[in-house]
């Protein structure tokens, strides 16, 4: 049985990951599932439960700059102007790792992703183990990240020691990655932390991949499905479109998702929900838990301009 600790647990739970267990615990981006980093068996176990290919590799969580330097070399300056201004917070920077970190975090990389959260019980916990956690999303790979303890426990009852109830997730959605790895920054994940904020302090422009470029939007994409829910979703940028479709088959059971609410009356079989960061994960689980026949998402234009929750949304659709 999975235990449900709370903030005066932390010391429960640093000391189960210390003795090479597992235990999920809020970020203020998503809920973590964590192994301490030099844990290779714990670390091996949350591949195992997540179901998360090992060529993916994990993000090292830390509480202060001396951790960054023990697990990480040939420090640019940048990144201390970066960890200045986004640390502690949703910001995860992308360094050559030390000889000491297990292979098994970095997918075999030389490199090691690594951020330093700023929820206090994240902060706190990886205090008290004394060295960085290593932590994917905790939920099964491909499905909706976790925001709550509740998600946590639906996906992994059992499967971990525990999970430290933190409440709701600040931001819903995963971390900005980015990697200083080369001669130009390069976006890796849009989050939170916006690309203009970054390149204000990079002063430069950061290379963005192709993959991330959104100024075709809803275009149909090659990569496999993230962060998707079993009710099929589908989206629309025109609003009379939406209208369209729902008119067309009134009889289905439909979660419609917009920014503001539609200028049009809904189908009894249809129900409406506001379409932000923090809340779409749980949206995505709760069409699940109810039995929507199809969640509809309308995207405005400031939706489609948002690189993170779009990234998000293309991807849950299989647009991306």
């Amino acid at each position: 049985m999975t235990r449900i600790l709370n903030e005066q647990q932390i010391q429960e739970a640093a000391s189960l990951l210390k003795s090479g267990s597992i235990v999920a615990f809020p970020t203020e981006t998503v809920y973590g599932l964590g192994a301490s980093i030099f844990q290779p068996k714990a670390i091996l176990e949350i591949f195992k439960v997540k179901g998360r290919p090992q060529d993916n590799p994990l993000i090292a969580h830390v509480s202060n700059l001396e951790q960054v330097e023990k697990i990480a070399r040939d420090i640019p300056p940048v990144f201390y102007s970066l960890a200045s201004r986004f640390f502690p917070g949703p910001l995860t920077v992308v360094l050559n790792k030390r000889e000491c970190v297990p292979s098994i975090v970095s997918a075999g990389l030389n490199s090691i992703a690594l951020r330093m959260p700023s929820h206090p019980i994240a902060r706190l916990l990886i205090e008290a183990v004394g060295e960085p956690i290593v932590a994917p999303s905790a939920n099964i790979s491909g499905t909706p990240s976790s925001t709550r303890c509740e998600h946590v426990v639906q996906d992994f009852e059992g499967k971990i020691a525990a999970v430290i109830d933190g409440g709701s997730a600040h931001y819903g959605i995963e971390s900005t990655v980015i990697s200083l790895n080369n001669d130009s920054p390069m976006l890796l994940r849009p989050g939170a932390v916006n690309v203009e904020q970054l390149e204000e302090v990079l002063q430069k422009k950061l290379i963005i991949p192709s993959a991330l470029d959104l100024s075709t939007p809803l275009s149909p994409g090659m990569k496999y499905r993230h962060y998707a829910p079993r009710t099929p979703v589908h989206l629309f940028k025109e609003r009379n479109l939406l209208y369209e479709a729902v008119r067309s088959d009134p009889a289905m059971s439909r979660m419609v998702l917009s920014r503001e609410k539609l200028p049009f009356e809904l189908p009894g079989a249809c129900q409406w929900f506001a379409l932000n960061a923090p809340e779409f994960y749980a949206l995505l689980r709760q069409a699940d838990a109810v039995g929507y026949q199809q969640i509809s998402i309308f995207c405005d234009e400031l939706t489609l301009y948002d690189l993170a929750l779009m990234n998000r949304i293309l991807k849950a659709a299989s647009c991306f």
